[in-house]
């Protein structure tokens, strides 16, 4: 089935996101902080060491630089449908230079929920009525919409300077702390690179030397363990665990499953029945 996805700009920050198919799955990293209203659907996104599920009206701001798997349904009849605010660099170093704000680095850097904030749910709301807009959406506009959502955040959480005043980029890190919390996540090795402080070919070489072997079987074998685990310990499905482990599609993670355990999934599955 073809995925039935539409995304609208109303310019390159501000965007209203409609998907209409079953499910849609994606990994991803985000180079902007990322203000989101849900209008309807359901998404689920995995963080490491976290789950959260959205439903409509809630809101929440995922930090750049997180790597998260994110799983959009659409739910109750009605489409999966947002509006999102890309929180440029660019962007909130304009919005600082006239605020006398000193950067303290948060203590983690989770997802923020707002519960439906109507401050902040009338100015996203505000928007909607603009992607009918046949003219180009006016810079001035734009710029009062984004710095008013920056004004309500900064009102409502008096801890949020910690993350969009923090334009610092990825220091290097310990590798094997960082891979065993984000194997799960399938970006490209350059994403891995580059969130460990490293370029690629730094990244692959500190990876041999690490942990003897190559990314790609290494992040393999590491999916297969803990869907393994999930199947056996939590009697999940197949069907309900090769996303959250990984892997793009049910048919090659069992043939992958196969070729490292020797038997399909389902095998797992017979047993604890």
């Amino acid at each position: 089935m073809a995925v039935e996805f539409k995304a609208k700009y109303i310019t390159p920050e501000i965007k209203l996101s409609v998907f209409e198919d079953e499910l849609f799955k994606t990994e991803a990293h985000f180079d902007h902080h990322m203000l989101i209203w849900f209008m309807s659907g359901e998404t689920r996104i995995i963080q490491a060491g976290n789950t959260y599920t959205f439903n409509a009206g809630d809101i929440f701001l995922i930090p750049r630089n997180q790597v998260v798997t994110v799983v959009n349904y659409p739910k109750d009849g009605f489409p999966h449908k947002t509006v999102a605010m890309h929180l440029t660099m660019d962007r909130l170093r304009e919005f600082y230079s006239d605020l006398d704000v000193k950067y303290t680095r948060p203590a983690s850097d989770k997802i923020y929920q707002f519960d439906k904030h109507p401050l902040l749910q009338s100015c996203l709301a505000s928007l909607v009525p603009y992607f009918d807009m046949q003219d180009d959406f006016p810079e001035k506009i734009a710029s009062l919409k984004i710095n008013e959502a920056l004004t309500i955040l900064r009102t409502i959480d008096n801890n949020i300077d910690g993350i969009l005043a923090n334009f610092e980029t990825p220091g290097k890190v310990d590798l094997v702390k960082f891979m065993q919390s984000h194997f799960m996540f399938n970006l490209p090795l350059e994403k891995f690179g580059y969130l460990t402080g490293r370029s690629l070919s730094t990244f692959n070489r500190d990876f041999r030397k690490t942990f003897n072997e190559t990314p790609q079987k290494w992040l393999t074998t590491k999916r297969l363990e803990l869907a393994h685990y999930q199947i056996t310990q939590y009697s999940k499905k197949p069907a309900d665990v090769y996303l959250e482990v990984g892997f793009e599609d049910l048919s090659h993670f069992s043939f992958a499953f196969k070729k490292h355990f020797g038997y399909i999934p389902t095998t797992l599955v017979k047993k604890q029945a």
